[in-house]
């Protein structure tokens, strides 16, 4: 399962023969349960979860009490409470198991000791974090520009198999809508 990781790694920088012992040595799997979390609003991030099977979702509490999705990851995807890990605050977010999940869970400090050792690693995540940022403005762009049946539709074309993945409530409040719209429009009465 290591090999998930460090394929995705290799996608983006080249690794040496040694560089891939270090980061092997760094690397465990384990399995989170579905619905469980490995966050909560008010816990600080020290953790980046790189995603081998299944799904996460990064999510918050509004001022009403209804869950309101922020992201999903999926395989080869890492979710983070970035600005939490970062700055060592209190996180906002909840992380959350869609599905039970394979996960590398790689600890902060372990982290900075492995770029410390691996320079090029830097690389790795300046790119990754990019994808990640570029992901999150075409979101807000859609959130922005398109009506919530446009927003549904285009997922839908873009990501048909996860549509059919996640549970419809979450995908509606990732969406920006209510889950009895999410009924509506894919029953053809919107």
């Amino acid at each position: 399962m290591q090999n998930a990781i460090l394929n995705h790694i290799q996608k983006f920088i080249h690794l040496e023969p040694s560089e891939i012992d270090i980061l092997e040595s760094c690397f465990s799997t384990s399995q989170i349960k579905r619905k469980a979390h490995v966050l909560e609003e008010g816990q600080i991030c020290n953790t980046m979860y790189f995603v081998i099977k299944g799904c996460m979702r990064q999510y918050i509490i509004n001022p009403r009490g209804t869950e309101q999705t922020l992201q999903f990851g999926v395989e080869n995807w890492w979710i983070t409470d970035y600005l939490s890990y970062h700055n060592h605050t209190p996180s906002h977010f909840y992380i959350q198991a869609v599905e039970t999940t394979e996960v590398i869970a790689l600890e902060k400090p372990v982290l900075e000791s492995v770029l410390v050792q691996i320079p090029n690693l830097e690389k790795y995540f300046r790119i990754v974090a990019q994808k990640a940022f570029g992901a999150a403005q075409m979101r807000i762009k859609f959130l922005f520009t398109m009506s919530a049946e446009e927003r549904y539709h285009h997922f839908n074309n873009q990501q048909p198999d996860f549509v059919q993945r996640v549970p419809q409530y979450m995908l509606a409040s990732y969406l920006d809508f209510s889950a009895e719209f999410m009924s509506k429009i894919r029953g053809g009465k919107v």
